[in-house]
């Protein structure tokens, strides 16, 4: 059987940060959810392009619409072997979601595979999951992290960093990077 993958997301997710992980993860086997609160199967979220541009901090532009392949309210997370966080807009209200928070604490608390880029972070903060834990995430978040009891390791915008179930990056250049450790947890 193959493992399930849940990713909760929502409107303005960095575009890469979706669609990378969902369609590689896809390609290499695993049955893959994306989940966004308030919407159904079917529906669509829409994304942002972040790049690195030369200014002090990322770009933003509207990216392109993707499609929900699960309802948000009808996820059994016990089902799921490992959860994905993507950053973009979409962490910054979706972990003032109470059933959000919930099924992270789940993934915590069952110490299983979590992967967080960029802005993911702050739903794992959001629930209580980085004390004493050391993380990437991108650097503006690192006060989130440290405020959480957490440590932020810098390993650039390509790098990841593993601590025991948590992989964590700083941005979609780390893809190849995150997605490789993600993997290895899965297996």
């Amino acid at each position: 059987m193959s493992k399930k993958i849940l990713i909760i997301t929502g409107d303005f997710v960095e575009d890469y940060e979706i669609m990378v992980p969902f369609q590689t993860l896809l390609t290499v086997g695993f049955e893959v959810d994306v989940v966004c609160p308030d919407k159904k199967e079917g529906e669509q979220i829409k994304t942002a392009i972040h790049d690195f541009e030369g200014d002090q901090t990322y770009s933003e532009k509207r990216g392109h619409n993707f499609t929900l392949n699960a309802s948000f309210e009808n996820i059994d997370v016990s089902s799921y072997d490992a959860l994905f966080l993507p950053g973009g807009r979409a962490p910054e209200y979706i972990r003032l979601n109470k059933k959000v928070i919930e099924m992270v604490r789940y993934f915590l608390d069952e110490n299983k595979p979590i992967a967080s880029v960029c802005h993911g972070i702050l739903v794992l903060s959001a629930a209580n999951g980085l004390e004493g834990r050391k993380v990437s995430c991108y650097p503006a978040c690192s006060y989130d992290v440290l405020a959480s009891g957490g440590e932020w390791v810098d390993v650039g915008y390509d790098g990841v960093f593993v601590d025991s179930n948590l992989v964590t990056s700083a941005a979609w250049p780390a893809h190849p990077a995150l997605l490789r450790e993600f993997i290895k947890k899965l297996k």
